[in-house]
């Protein structure tokens, strides 16, 4: 049994779970759709340009749902889960992880996206274990902020090496997968890093590197 480890939007997803939890709040009018996708689409840039501030992201995700209790929340996640996660699956991943099943590997999930909202695709996907950054949490509601290390850039490191320290696997023989430059810390630490349709400046250091490039993108019509 090995290790393979995932990244979760633009790797197994068609798409970002950030993004499109915001066109959902929209839809249901939480949000304001101008405001809203004006904010979410800076914060995307300072993402793809490697200079996202992210717990001043986290903050902004996380507003929104503070009037509401975890379990109005939850009945929320689900009508996400099911209207707008669920059909940007990609079907190549879903037939990677299940190689990966078959030859006996503890699948883990690691995304930067907020565990609430990234659990609407753990939910779907079959994985073992997820690791994501942990909204706070005071008398049945969200207080905005978040808890413990952010799992980003060299926070996936941090995190992902506690989570290893009562387990049995080895980074040395681990498997991950990931589509950002964001993620090229994780990736140098793994004995098999794999860029997934990866950006550009993942792409260069990939071919660099001589890391496998793999293409989970949905196939043209």
């Amino acid at each position: 049994m090995a290790l393979c480890i995932f990244d979760l939007d633009h790797t197994l997803l068609e798409g970002d779970c950030d993004q499109l939890w915001g066109d959902f709040l929209a839809q249901k009018g939480i949000v304001d759709p101008a405001h809203y996708q004006q904010q979410k689409q800076q914060y995307l840039d300072d993402y793809r340009a490697g200079c996202l501030d992210i717990l001043e992201f986290y903050r902004f995700v996380l507003a929104p749902l503070k009037p509401f209790s975890l379990g109005e929340l939850i009945q929320l996640r689900h009508q996400f889960s099911k209207r707008m996660v669920s059909p940007i699956i990609r079907p190549k991943a879903e037939a990677l992880l299940r190689t990966h099943r078959q030859r006996g590997d503890f699948c883990l999930l690691i995304t930067a996206t907020n565990a609430f909202v990234a659990q609407a695709a753990r939910d779907l996907l079959d994985v073992d274990e997820m690791i994501a950054t942990e909204p706070e949490i005071r008398a049945d509601h969200l207080t905005g902020q978040v808890t413990g290390t952010p799992v980003f850039r060299e926070g996936k490191v941090t995190r992902l090496q506690e989570w290893l320290r009562d387990k049995p696997w080895s980074l040395q023989t681990a498997t991950c997968y990931s589509d950002s430059h964001n993620d090229i810390p994780l990736l140098s630490l793994v004995g098999t890093p794999v860029a997934v349709t990866p950006d550009d400046r993942l792409r260069v250091r990939a071919r660099e590197q001589g890391w496998k490039i793999l293409d989970l993108s949905a196939s043209p019509a």
